[in-house]
Formats: C-alpha cells, structure tokens, sequence
C-alpha cells in the first residue's frame, strides 16, 4: 500500500515539473522574442541602422558616429523601451484586472480606465486645467494620472455600495467609459482647432514623446507593482477558484481585491499619462499569456508581461513601417489587433473565465 502511494506521489511530482518545465521554456521563449523585436525596433525607421552599428552604440557609444549615436541614445533607445515597459504595465494591469473582476473582457481601456486618462489630458490640453499649477513636462501626464486614478476608485466604490460584486465593478467601469467618453466629446466639440489636433494626437496613443526621465518613472512603478504582486501569487490564484472557496483558504478577498486595485491602478495611469491611450494592450497580452501557462500567479504575471511588451513593440516597429518615412500612431495598430481578437472572445467563449 505505501508503495503505490510512494508511486502515485512520485508520478505527481514529475507531472509537475513536466508542466513547470513547459511553462519556463515558454517564457524564456517569449523572452527571445522581446529582445528581438527591440532590437529590430531600434534599427527602424526613417534612418535605418545595422545591427552591429546599434550593438556598438550600446556597449561602446564612442566608437560609432555623432549622428548614429544621438539617434540611439536620444531618440531610438528611449522610445522602444517606453516600449517595453509601457506594454509590460499594460499586460500585468489587464490579466489582475481580469483576475479580480473574474471577467476575460476587463482590461484598463474596455473598464474605462484609459477613457478617464483622456479626458484628464483633454482638460489640460484644451481649457488649461490641470492638477498641477504649473506648466511644463509633466502638466498633460500628470492631469491623466490623477483622473485614471480618480476613475479606478470611483469603480470600486460604486461596487462597494452595491456590495462589491465583480459584476457591479465591470458594470460601474462601462457606464464611467461611457460617461468620460461624452464628456470629452464635448471639450473636442469647445475646443480650438490647435487643441483639438493635439488632443487627438495624444488619443491616438504614441511614444515619441518618450525620454529618459519618462522611462526611468514608468519602470520604477512597474517593478515596485510587480513586486507587491508577485508576494500574493498565491493568494490572486486562489481567485480563480470562486470567492468562497479563497475565503475557506484563509484569503481576505475584499481586501486583497482592493490592494489590487489600487495597484493596477497606478501601473495603467503612470503608463497611460505618458504615451497617450494605447487599447487592447492588457486585454490581448494575458490571454496569451493564459492559454501558454494556465492560471498559475507564478508564471501568468510575468508572461502577460512578456505578452504586453512584445504586442506593443511589435507595434511600434509596425508603426514605422506602415507609412515609410513617417510614424504611423501606435493605438490604431494596436486596435487593429485588438478589435478582431476582442470579438473573438465574445463570440467564441465557453462558460467560465474562457
């Protein structure tokens, strides 16, 4: 008898790292992919530059060039990996999102979330209002922050006076989508026509505003957020399982969907106040993400990070290639594939999460 269960244990215990297996071979996979695309991505554009002329301006910046160098180190560089770290925000705020509203639909832009965003700019950029008093690099993102913000807690707390049912968080989120998107529609309606150029311009979404400064402020909020998430793996797994079942774990599920909140939250607004509104990043990235590695925390959170960084420097490589000579605007080729696979989950999702 203890045999067999010596042998039932020892099967398990090689399934399982069968499948551990797996799945770290899927992320160093997508890991190689990220690095490919950057690099391509730093090569394109108007000025096209050899590989080894980029790996030189890397490692040994004085060895190539004046202009090859401005053009990595202040231009190229910057922006793809804005890249990067903007797609990888994206990517772990969409599949937390998804996580705690136990909804394969929610994501920072379908939850309004990057609408509030927009209509922060827009106040900036058309009437002047922002939260800050002063003009200057930061007045735009800064405004776009603090109304992101503002709208992922007005969705919990409208859930919290209904009891905070997931559903009632999904529902609160499209009305606010809903509500911010006319209200912008009538600041586009006052607006100049220098305002409205610009505030179209930063709704498209782009990273050619990207500096040092920018990405060193977005990473930082990245890995202090993926850090705070990465000690409750366990617990955000346990989710999946049905709020009842994670209480009887010992998990307190209002407070840990709240934490999280707050915490996507602030990862989808320092990155959306930066480049502008950029959609379907943290809606695409988890799901393939999920059907690589499963549900596992320990694996999901850091390959929808993969995932987000790799579909939005695919598109900022895209973005230089779709009109030669000019970058075409980031959020319309992540739409493009956003939408049909957006439809594809409503169409073809079975009961469940998938």
């Amino acid at each position: 008898m203890m045999g067999r269960e010596e042998s039932y244990h020892r099967n398990a215990v090689e399934i399982y790292r069968s499948v551990s297996g797996k799945k770290s071979i899927f992320l160093l996979l997508f890991t190689l992919a990220c690095l490919l695309v950057f690099i391509t991505d730093i090569s394109m554009g108007p000025a096209w530059l050899p590989i080894k002329t980029i790996f030189m301006g890397v490692f040994s910046p004085e060895s190539i060039d004046k202009t090859s160098r401005v053009i990595i180190w202040a231009i190229r560089l910057p922006t793809a990996i804005m890249a990067v770290v903007v797609g990888a925000a994206l990517g772990i705020a969409g599949v937390e999102m998804q996580t705690i509203l136990n909804n394969p639909l929610a994501s920072p832009y379908t939850l309004g979330v990057s609408a509030g965003a927009g209509f922060g700019a827009a106040l900036a950029l058309i009437l002047g209002v922002g939260i800050v008093p002063h003009e200057g690099e930061f007045f735009v993102p800064v405004n776009a922050f603090f109304f992101a913000l503002l709208t992922s807690m007005g969705i919990y707390l409208i859930a919290k006076i209904k009891g905070a049912t997931t559903e009632t968080m999904v529902l609160a989120g499209i009305a606010l989508l809903f509500l911010f998107h006319s209200m912008l529609a009538l600041l586009e309606y006052t607006a100049s026509e220098e305002a409205l150029q610009a505030i179209v311009f930063w709704l498209f979404g782009s990273l050619l505003k990207a500096t040092w400064r920018k990405v060193g402020i977005t990473f930082v909020v990245l890995l202090f957020v993926a850090l705070l998430l990465i000690k409750d793996a366990w617990r955000l797994t346990t989710l999946r399982l049905g709020d009842e079942r994670a209480k009887s774990l010992g998990v307190d599920v209002e407070k840990l969907r709240l934490k999280v909140l707050i915490l996507i939250s602030l990862l989808t607004a320092i990155a959306v106040c930066f480049v502008g509104t950029i959609g379907f990043v943290g809606l695409v990235g988890p799901h393939m993400a999920r059907m690589l590695v499963g549900e596992d925390q320990r694996y999901l959170l850091p390959m929808s990070a993969l995932g987000g960084a790799f579909i939005l420097s695919t598109a900022s490589l895209f973005s230089k290639i779709v009109v030669p000579g000019t970058i075409f605007p980031i959020g319309i080729i992540t739409s493009f594939v956003g939408v049909p696979f957006f439809m594809f989950l409503i169409l073809k999702r079975r009961r469940g999460f998938w």
